[in-house]
């Protein structure tokens, strides 16, 4: 089963329809066409990254007679892509203004949107916790008596 990470747009009341899945996991395209996998994706600045560090490590290699090296070196790139390329996917989505919802686990997108949209559901009737807003800085937190790492804290004194 696949791991899909639910995004959830700025105004989710307002379409419901443009929720993003992103699947969890390596990606092949990233792996073998970086530069054209992340320009698909609308990760701009990463494609021109990922392709003007191609293209030195390629240069470097060369300049260096390093002969195998060389396409060796850009594949770290391909690897690094490969690996983190729905990572940075996320990133850019949060970047946006976007947050996570949540994971569903399913075979296919199309299960995931099933179990996205039953779960949501659900917990529509549910409120949000209200977060606690501490009015004093010295109930945040207790005071810290005797000695810690070597130094001496008085509560009371500056």
């Amino acid at each position: 089963m696949a791991v899909y990470v639910v995004m959830e747009p700025p105004g989710r009341g307002k379409k419901p329809d443009t929720t993003a899945f992103v699947r969890d996991g390596f990606s092949w395209l990233g792996f073998l066409v970086p530069p054209l996998w992340l320009l698909w994706h609308r990760l701009w600045s990463e494609a021109a990254l990922a392709f003007v560090g191609m293209a030195l490590l390629s240069m470097l290699a060369e300049g260096l007679s390093l002969g195998l090296a060389g396409p060796l070196l850009s594949l770290l790139v391909s690897l690094y892509v490969g690996l983190e390329g729905q990572a940075l996917r996320i990133a850019a989505l949060r970047r946006r203004g976007w947050h996570e919802w949540g994971v569903v686990e399913a075979d296919r997108l199309d299960d995931a949107d099933t179990r996205y949209v039953l779960e949501a559901e659900a917990h529509a009737d549910e409120q949000a916790p209200v977060p606690r807003i501490v009015p004093d800085a010295a109930h945040a937190r207790p005071a810290q008596t005797g000695m810690v790492l070597g130094l001496t804290h008085t509560p009371g004194r500056p």
